[in-house]
């Protein structure tokens, strides 16, 4: 199998920074760009989850001062010099429990991870199927809920709407703002702890997979730098606008993008036009 070209990379590295924060699922994305524009060819997992680490130190950046003083005020509160009553001390113990069940599920399933479920007819029932979860999610949605409410249950469940985006076309994103939802929280606050949730995930998941760099057949190191580097920057711009717009818009274009999308990868699935593998 050959590598990811140049061009190829910085095609995908864009497809990650526009895909990865919006409820539309990047691995999806990644995977039907590859069939339809690169000779049929699945960029890869490792390729994938390297590229996301682009994305995640986008999230880092964009929230630095809030996750460093999440960091620094939980070690504080472990030294026994801050309350763990306060309010970044219990973020912090939120983003650890939200990480177990990924963490978890990752390390059993990732046999199938990398291989079974990257079936291109699972990604387009993924995307219809998580697009009715969404919309059904945001009809119901109190918008009440602030951060500030979130509990440890709250957070264990998040943890597994989160680890749904196992799967690729579920959208890590797009599973957790609908579990925010139907919970209660606001539009705005679901966006954010699901932004902050992935980091762990996303980056302990690229890191690992960083061994496969130069081995895997699809995956060579410049290739993969360059477009984990797009993915950042484009990465950087789009959480900065989805915020913006969830504050004050429904999910709804994302629902019928999903839709769209599904269908037409149905489509060209039944027709032969690409592989399902």
């Amino acid at each position: 199998m050959t590598p990811v070209s140049w061009l190829e990379a910085i095609i995908l590295g864009i497809v990650q920074g526009l895909t990865e924060f919006l409820p539309i699922s990047s691995s999806a994305h990644l995977l039907i760009v590859g069939q339809l524009f690169f000779d049929g060819r699945d960029p890869g997992a490792a390729f994938t989850a390297v590229s996301q680490i682009g994305t995640e130190m986008a999230v880092i950046v964009y929230f630095a001062k809030d996750i460093g003083r999440i960091i620094s005020k939980w070690f504080q509160a472990l030294a026994g010099r801050v309350s763990q009553k306060d309010p970044d001390v219990r973020m912090g113990w939120m983003v650890i429990v939200g990480s177990i069940p990924i963490g978890i599920l990752g390390v059993l399933f990732e046999d199938a991870i990398d291989n079974t479920l990257r079936n291109l007819w699972i990604t387009a029932t993924m995307l219809a199927g998580v697009a009715i979860v969404l919309a059904v999610a945001d009809r119901l949605a109190k918008n009440e809920r602030t951060l500030d409410n979130l509990t440890w249950r709250h957070a264990i469940f998040l943890g597994l709407w989160q680890a749904l985006a196992l799967i690729p076309g579920v959208s890590r994103s797009g599973a957790t703002i609908s579990g925010g939802l139907f919970m209660g929280y606001r539009r705005e606050a679901a966006a954010r702890y699901a932004f902050l949730l992935a980091v762990p995930a996303v980056m302990t998941s690229g890191i690992y997979k960083l061994k496969d760099i130069g081995d895997d057949a699809t995956a060579a190191w410049g290739p993969t730098i360059l477009a984990t580097a797009i993915a950042f920057v484009i990465g950087y711009a789009v959480i900065a606008w989805l915020l913006r717009y969830v504050a004050s818009h429904t999910f709804t274009v994302f629902v019928i993008y999903r839709l769209a999308l599904a269908a037409l990868l149905v489509g060209l699935l039944a027709t032969g036009t690409i592989a399902a593998t």
